[in-house]
């Protein structure tokens, strides 16, 4: 799913304040989701009200220097990603471990959450191609929707792995199976580019999620390998902030080469 929606030569395309989908796109996706599962189950380990408020903090400033910027800037955008990450894990979290609400439950109503929001975002703009995302108000459906899809994710992959006893490993494994299947059904049998990154991009988070839990939870829970969620947080947001600082050089590079000089 490289190439998907990845057009640059388009004037208005450069607008949007979205990376190009790429292989890296997909690698800081992953890596973003285990992160918000790790460092959302480690803040609530020390408190769960510190938990909640650094994590409706971080979201809500992120999104707010997202939605300020005038175009895509990596390290704007990725910081965004990752609060929702955080804070979509809290979410999902919140709403078993307080309200005591089963896997099954949550799952299928972040999946009615991601769903409405899909609906309600084409019937008003006509498209969910993220890089139609050129206003105010289609940025803000795809976050709400980004949001949603963080919460489906995490509930999925608790529903798999704790409900369904499939354990951490064994999760990861089958997301990982699962997320091949859009590129496979986009790249050989036409399923449209939109719908394939969108199945993609909610599997994206069960995925890194499942991993992050099998490395860091002990093994009496979910048979993981008890590195620990503080180490994993770190490990992982080290390995977004080098890539994304890559990505950033790149583009720095890639603009400055775009610009005309003077002979």
């Amino acid at each position: 799913m490289t190439k998907i929606l990845s057009d640059t030569t388009n004037p208005r395309l450069a607008l949007a304040k979205v990376p190009e989908i790429t292989a890296m796109f997909w690698l800081i996706k992953v890596l973003s989701t285990g992160m918000g599962e790790a460092a959302s189950d480690w803040l609530a380990g020390q408190s769960v009200a510190l938990a909640v408020g650094l994590g409706a903090a971080g979201l809500a400033g992120a999104l707010w220097v997202q939605l300020r910027a005038d175009r895509y800037r990596p390290a704007v955008y990725w910081t965004a990603v990752a609060m929702v990450a955080v804070f979509g894990t809290m979410a999902a979290d919140a709403v078993h471990v307080v309200a005591d609400v089963p896997y099954p439950v949550t799952t299928a109503a972040y999946a009615a959450a991601v769903a409405t929001c899909l609906a309600v975002w084409h019937r008003v703009e006509g498209t969910l191609s993220i890089h139609s995302i050129t206003t105010r108000r289609r940025e803000l459906f795809c976050w709400a929707t980004v949001l949603a899809t963080f919460a489906l994710g995490t509930a999925a992959g608790d529903l798999t792995a704790m409900t369904m006893h499939l354990g951490y490993l064994a999760s990861g494994v089958a997301f990982a199976a699962a997320i091949a299947v859009p590129f496979v059904a986009w790249r050989l049998f036409g399923l449209n580019e939109v719908a394939a990154f969108w199945i993609a991009y909610v599997l994206t988070r069960p995925l890194g999620a499942s991993f992050a839990d099998w490395l860091g939870k002990p093994a009496a829970k979910g048979a993981g390998l008890g590195l620990g969620d503080g180490p994993v947080t770190l490990v992982s947001l080290a390995l977004i902030v080098a890539l994304v600082a890559w990505v950033s050089y790149r583009s720095t590079v890639r603009t400055g080469a775009s610009r005309p000089t003077l002979s």
